[in-house]
């Protein structure tokens, strides 16, 4: 790791579309194991990190959403303070700017997954 991919769902702003993602995941036995949805008034983007993308990318588009896939910087820290501060020091003092970052929680001590977009993703990889 620390190279891996993301996937964008493009979803319309209204009740239950959220719920159609999730299941169309659950029926193809995929697991989220990072989100962030980004909202506007007409849509909503869902990125996500999932147990399995390839299935993950047949399942939503067999649901008729658009799936975009995009490297990313998956990162594995342990969940105490300044592990993303150590993280953003390196990649500012390799001159690697962090556009978006997502990820989940698994308590404390233990690795939660941080998603990282940048704009150079190999830079990056060898300097965290």
């Amino acid at each position: 790791m620390p190279r891996g991919t993301q996937l964008s769902v493009v979803l319309a702003n209204k009740p239950g579309e959220g719920a159609k993602l999730a299941r169309a995941l659950v029926r193809a036995k995929v697991n989220i194991q990072a989100i962030s949805i980004l909202d506007s008034a007409e849509c909503g983007i869902v990125r996500l990190v999932t147990s399995s993308n390839a299935k993950a990318k047949q399942a939503l588009r067999k649901a008729k959403m658009t799936v975009i896939e995009h490297p990313v910087l998956l990162l594995r820290l342990v969940d105490q303070p300044g592990a993303m501060a150590e993280v953003a020091a390196k990649l500012a003092a390799a001159k690697v700017n962090i556009s978006f970052a997502y990820g989940s929680a698994a308590g404390p001590g233990k690795k939660s997954l941080v998603v990282l977009g940048v704009d150079d993703l190999a830079k990056a990889a060898k300097v965290v």
